[in-house]
Formats: C-alpha cells, sequence, structure tokens
C-alpha cells in the first residue's frame, strides 16, 4: 500500500473544463483509520471539500464545491493511489458529476517541496 495522504498537498496536472477543478487548485488531504477528507481551493474553486475512505490503494469519495460565479456542485469520485519514483503520490481519478452532466478522468500529484 502507498503511504498515508494525511497532511499531503495535491495538484491537478492538467486543467479541466473551465469552472472545474485545474493547475491552480491545491487539494489538502487527510487520512485517519481508512476515512479520507479533503479541503481545496485555486482556479474557479472558491472552496471545496471531499469527504471517503481508502482501502488499500483505492479511494472511494464524494466531493462538493463552491465555484466563483456563486455555483455549487457535487459528485463522485474514485482514486487509485500511486507512488512515485521521486518518493512523490500521484492519484488516478475516474469522477463522474451527480449535480449535473459530466464525467472523466484526472490526475493529481503531490506538489514537491520548495
Amino acid at each position: 500500500m502507498a503511504r498515508s495522504l494525511d497532511g499531503l498537498v495535491l495538484s491537478p496536472v492538467a486543467d479541466q473544463a473551465p469552472g472545474q477543478v485545474g493547475t491552480r487548485t491545491r487539494f489538502t488531504y487527510h487520512e485517519e483509520d481508512g476515512r479520507i477528507w479533503a479541503e481545496y481551493t485555486g482556479g474557479d474553486v472558491v472552496r471545496g471539500h471531499l469527504v471517503g475512505i481508502r482501502v488499500d490503494d483505492t479511494l472511494d469519495f464524494r466531493y462538493v464545491q463552491l465555484k466563483q460565479d456563486g455555483t455549487t456542485s457535487s459528485g463522485h469520485c474514485v482514486s487509485t493511489v500511486v507512488d512515485l519514483a521521486d518518493g512523490r503520490v500521484r492519484l488516478d481519478e475516474r469522477w463522474e458529476w451527480e449535480s449535473q452532466e459530466g464525467s472523466g478522468t484526472s490526475t493529481v500529484e503531490e506538489l514537491p517541496l520548495s
């Protein structure tokens, strides 16, 4: 199993469609006893939260976010945790909106220490 996500800051490696998370979005993860949660902000997202579980290297969570235009949206995501060769963590994600149409894949990676 990959290392704990607790305290890690991750960011998407590419921008998604307008109004979604992008390379300026920062996720701060927490993990305890198989439970995961995170806060995120940046880009088009004013504030977002996710909450779910981790079983081995699979995360299963729901997310909700408030966007710059004042709208909210929510969805479901299943991610695979991958240890990178340089010691950082990557999440390979499959997500689907529940509050609107749309689904896709994305990748977020732990930011390197400055």
